[in-house]
């Protein structure tokens, strides 16, 4: 599973400027219903019970917030690159600023996780985190995903 099968140009945000994690979650689910056609409230009370389970906050200024919607045709992510960390619990109490949201089909099972899992192996790589920390506009943040994403161990 490569990245650009999860991610299109449309949804990569280089600089999105959020104060919580509550507002992060609006402005994510604002762009996810643009993208999949579903309701904004939907996605982003989805978002906010996956949350209330535990953080998706993985540590490092990473976080892939994530749910499943009955609905959804495809799996379909958005990456944002924050422009100013934020609280956002994650487990080593860092805040964020690389965020990957990934939303899945109701009955997607395996389908899903092997996408987190990817997403996962591929914001692990400090190189590459390095490389979206670094980079200046959506292409080059896609660039980045795509390339690394495809160049890792594919899931």
């Amino acid at each position: 599973m490569h990245l650009a099968d999860l991610i299109g140009p449309e949804a990569v945000i280089p600089s999105l400027k959020v104060k919580t994690k509550k507002q992060l979650l609006q402005e994510l689910a604002g762009r996810a219903a643009r993208l999949t056609g579903l309701e904004e409230r939907y996605i982003f009370d989805t978002l906010l019970q996956r949350e209330r389970l535990g953080s998706t906050g993985l540590g490092e200024g990473i976080a892939i917030p994530h749910g499943k919607l009955a609905g959804l045709k495809r799996i379909v992510g958005i990456f944002a690159r924050l422009a100013e960390p934020i609280d956002f619990d994650a487990v080593d109490g860092d805040p964020v600023d690389i965020v990957f949201l990934l939303l899945a089909p109701e009955g997607a099972g395996a389908d899903h996780l092997k996408a987190l899992a990817r997403i996962s192996r591929l914001l692990r790589e400090g190189h590459a985190v390095d490389k979206l920390r670094a980079s200046k506009d959506a292409s080059a943040l896609y660039a980045v995903l795509t390339t690394e994403g495809a160049t890792s161990h594919a899931a």
